[in-house]
């Protein structure tokens, strides 16, 4: 008779259920029925509890299995869900449905088998970055550039070395250069010559004077001033409040399966309880911007106790 009369039909099962006048078999396909309609509402968690009764009442009732698996399936209980589809099949081998149905609660355990590694490895992933950066003794920050460069995040290679994100600011233009892989073992200098070189033949008109290539000033560079001789490079230092290490294992976790958790384990709990040292905050906060010799390499730089990284390194 249409939706309009399901709950009238919930109403119906339900005094024929209360009369108990029937025998098991018949109250059986009562609680079946009425599994049924509660799986048309919606509502999973009745649907099962009657499913179960029916199975209670009638161990062979092949449909109450099939709505038992159903409820459990909407109600993301799929060990459940497979547990009943198969003690369904048991009685009855050839019921399609009941097939399709645990072939579908088969391919849901599967994806979610999957994801659970992926979650994880994305989890070792981020607790193996933080274990590197403690070791190394540095402290990271809020992240402050992320309109610029997104969630991108420092990387531990086969070797325990890190690869930072590194943003070069040039405060005056507004503008910035982003070094996407930047090995901590690397000089400044190397990098600051190959965007020199890139931005020479890329941005730059070039005009040759006797042996010499000489590049006209980039079209924003008014003055001529970002030359690669006159580039001087320097770091905020005593800015930023260090995150705890679950906040920094959160931080890591952005955009990849496991952003989700709010949990990482015992360990991590104990963690925030106790903060090593240099998980704390830097001096007294005031700001001050510290000149970088680019002979340095960037994980002495990072290193330096009065330094935050404010998510990644920026300069």
């Amino acid at each position: 008779m249409g939706k309009k009369h399901y709950s009238q039909a919930i109403n119906c099962y339900t005094r024929a259920i209360n009369q108990k006048a029937l025998s098991d078999t018949e109250t059986s396909i009562l609680f079946s029925n009425r599994a049924h309609v509660n799986l048309l509402l919606g509502n999973y968690g009745r649907a099962l509890s009657d499913s179960e009764e029916a199975i209670k009442l009638s161990p062979t009732n092949v449909k109450a299995f099939y709505r038992a698996a159903k409820a459990s399936l909407s109600l993301s209980k799929l060990v459940e869900a497979k547990a009943f589809s198969e003690k369904g099949l048991a009685q009855n081998p050839d019921n399609e449905e009941l097939k399709k149905l645990n072939k579908q609660i088969n391919l849901q355990i599967s994806e979610f088998q999957q994801r659970e590694v992926q979650v994880s490895q994305a989890l070792k992933t981020a607790k193996d970055l933080v274990s590197a950066i403690e070791e190394r003794g540095l402290k990271i920050g809020k992240a402050l550039f992320q309109e610029l460069t997104g969630l991108k995040k420092p990387i531990l290679d086969k070797d325990c070395i890190l690869h930072w994100p590194v943003l070069l600011l040039y405060a005056e233009v507004m503008s910035s250069d982003f070094i996407e892989d930047f090995c901590e073992t690397d000089m400044f200098s190397a990098h600051l010559d190959l965007i020199s070189f890139l931005t020479h033949f890329s941005d730059q008109k070039i005009t040759k004077i006797g042996e010499k290539m000489i590049a006209e000033p980039l079209p924003w560079d008014k003055e001529n001033a970002y030359t690669r001789d006159a580039i001087e490079l320097y770091y905020e230092a005593g800015s930023g409040v260090c995150l705890s290490k679950k906040e920094i294992i959160s931080n890591f976790l952005q955009g990849t399966v496991a952003s989700h958790l709010d949990t990482f384990g015992d360990d991590e709990t104990d963690a925030v309880k106790s903060s090593p040292k240099n998980m704390s905050s830097v001096g007294n906060n005031r700001s001050k911007w510290v000149k970088v010799n680019e002979r340095r390499t960037l994980h002495a730089v990072l290193a330096e106790s009065n330094l935050v990284i404010p998510g990644i390194p920026g300069l």
